[in-house]
């Protein structure tokens, strides 16, 4: 199903998808990742019905792991609990079931390994890849870039 969209909007535009152009030369003979296999992930927020752009983002993830023969994860990013609802779960399952995709045995939520995540960010951390940001709100508002 991908596929066949893929192939209409290049046709109509005559642009190739620059997301697999950089894929195809990663995975290519001498490629930085060469043999191995494409796997992403659709991670929604479970506060909430689908929309639009969502729609956008389950085709290119899972449709380019279709089209690789890879495999896509479908993980819940269940970080606001109290916002968050088995409902909205269901409905995102049926969602991306509708539109022809399969996520197979890999649904997760993000909730199931925030511990692993933490002891990441701490390794970051330690090694000076990232920072804990203390601004407040009216500190950080006149470092944001303006366009």
């Amino acid at each position: 199903m991908a596929e066949e969209i893929n192939k209409e909007i290049e046709e109509k535009t005559g642009n190739a998808n620059f997301i697999h152009d950089f894929i195809d030369e990663d995975i290519a003979k001498g490629g930085q990742f060469e043999g191995m296999t494409v796997h992403t992930r659709f991670p929604p927020e479970p506060n909430g019905y689908l929309h639009i752009g969502h729609a956008k983002a389950v085709c290119i993830n899972f449709g380019t792991a279709e089209k690789y023969n890879g495999m896509c994860n479908l993980r819940m990013d269940d970080t606001n609990p109290t916002k968050e609802d088995e409902e909205y779960v269901d409905a995102i399952k049926e969602d991306i079931s509708w539109l022809g995709f399969s996520w197979g045995d890999r649904f997760y939520f993000a909730s199931e390994y925030f511990d692993k995540m933490y002891e990441c960010a701490e390794e970051l951390i330690e090694k000076g890849l990232a920072y804990v940001c203390e601004l407040t709100p009216e500190q950080k508002s006149p470092q944001r870039r303006k366009p």
